[in-house]
């Protein structure tokens, strides 16, 4: 087995692994101010109502469809009755749809980003850094979708190799002789998707693991008072006290 082999499919894997983890857990830690999207809503509606749905749905499709074709094994499928040319035929095609949803969501938002003043004045070079791999990824994920549905060969079934590959690195047993034989558009793809997990604690992908579920449950706020006066005989609600109202002055 060549070093090159056991570098690319042992030992990136494993600094992907540690680098993602790490750098969450550093980046939670230190910075949870920066943990954001930064929306840019308020500068531009149109472009992002259409772009960001599309993106954010085919990305979850493809992350979805990523789950089961590289963690759950081809026997499992098929003791549910699931036959190789069925499933075959609904990754592809699911695959496909997924991939170009997220492909025009976000050259959209990059449009939107290039083309809006305030968008592109508020991008920073770690956005555009980020833009670079991810659309490498998703380009590289369609390309790799549509050459192992077959229109160019005869096809590819990836649960035989690199999916077996995906699995054994989590389960502390690592082939990388699967992912060398398997051609060489996957292996670039999984290169690049495991670039993106390498960068991923470092942008603002991070939102993707927030669940705003306190937003539900926290009290109002107020972003403009109009005093005490404008109450009447009403009773002040429940929410953030308001830092230098008379009130608070008279208790301090």
């Amino acid at each position: 087995m060549s070093a090159s082999t056991i570098l690319l499919w042992v030992v990136l894997p494993y600094v992907t692994i540690a680098v993602f983890v790490v750098g969450m857990i550093w980046r939670y830690r230190y910075d949870k101010f920066g943990w954001t999207t930064r929306s840019s809503q308020l500068y531009e509606r149109k472009l992002i109502r259409i772009a960001s749905p599309l993106f954010h749905i085919g990305i979850l499709a493809v992350v979805i469809g990523h789950v089961i074709g590289l963690l759950i094994p081809e026997s499992w499928t098929q003791a549910l009755g699931i036959s190789e040319t069925l499933y075959h035929i609904m990754a592809v095609s699911l695959g496909l749809l997924a991939g170009i949803c997220t492909l025009v969501g976000i050259v959209l938002l990059i449009y939107r980003r290039r083309t809006v003043g305030p968008v592109f004045s508020a991008t920073t070079g770690n956005d555009k850094f980020m833009y670079l791999f991810l659309v490498a990824a998703i380009l590289l994920g369609l390309l790799t979708t549509f050459l192992a549905a077959g229109f160019v060969d005869h096809g590819y079934n990836y649960r035989d190799t690199v999916s077996v590959w995906f699995r054994s690195i989590f389960l502390l047993n690592p082939q990388p002789e699967l992912m060398a034989e398997a051609p060489l558009y996957f292996r670039v793809h999984a290169i690049a998707g495991l670039c993106v997990f390498l960068i991923w604690p470092f942008t603002r992908l991070v939102h993707a693991f927030s669940a705003p579920i306190g937003y539900v449950f926290r009290p109002y706020i107020i972003y403009r008072d109009r005093g005490p006066h404008d109450l009447g005989n009403r009773t002040r609600r429940r929410g953030w006290e308001a830092v230098g109202t008379p009130d608070k002055r008279r208790r301090e």
